[in-house]
């Protein structure tokens, strides 16, 4: 069965493909970031993206000290004995603050709009996404919108999970493989699930 054209109402523009269903709530055109500065100047993050894409790579894997040497040149915080793989990515690093001992796996993106804070002796497992941006679907212009993301001490992100704005995830919880995370979780506690929730409490050492 054929799918029809949808009629677009007028302001949206048509150039003859990619027309299915219903009207577009949203107008991209349009696109909007309200009261949003990244805290960079547009050479800094051109410079920076450049770093990450050829640096990164060619540092051998465990050279976890230059990787961090290069992040602070670019305003991250940065505690000692901190390990993060070649294959990490950071969006601005002057929004990131990762505690002494802590670790940042392969293929990690701390797509860090506004702070990322990771305590001491964390663990942000490979393929994980910590984001600190969505957008309001209210909102025609589809408007971008933030919020922080704090992982306290001794937590545990397990391997691909994703992470939303405006979370805090509790000291020496974990948080189980492939979870979604759009809330607070409270310390000390067993948390998965899409979406993500408290199961019980963790084990702690007498």
């Amino acid at each position: 069965m054929a799918i029809e054209k949808a009629t677009q109402p007028d302001g949206f523009g048509d150039s003859g493909f990619g027309d299915y269903g219903a009207p577009p709530a949203v107008d991209l055109s349009q696109y909007h970031q309200p009261d949003y500065a990244a805290g960079g100047s547009k050479a800094k993050m051109m410079v920076w993206w450049l770093v990450q894409a050829l640096a990164f790579p060619l540092t051998l894997h465990a050279s976890h000290g230059v990787r961090c040497w290069l992040l602070r040149l670019f305003g991250a915080k940065i505690g000692q004995q901190v390990a993060i793989r070649p294959t990490a990515r950071v969006t601005y690093p002057w929004n990131i603050e990762i505690g002494d001992h802590s670790w940042i796996g392969d293929d990690v993106v701390l797509y860090s709009l506004v702070p990322i804070k990771i305590g001491r002796h964390c663990v942000i497992s490979q393929k994980s996404y910590l984001c600190t941006g969505s957008h309001d679907i209210s909102d025609p212009r589809f408007g971008l919108t933030t919020g922080e993301i704090v992982i306290e001490n001794g937590a545990w992100v397990a391997t691909d999970c994703f992470v939303g704005p405006d979370v805090r995830i509790g000291a020496n919880s974990i948080i189980g493989a492939r979870s979604t995370v759009l809330q607070t979780m409270p310390p000390a506690h067993i948390c998965f699930g899409t979406p993500c929730v408290p199961v019980k409490p963790r084990p702690m050492p007498a």
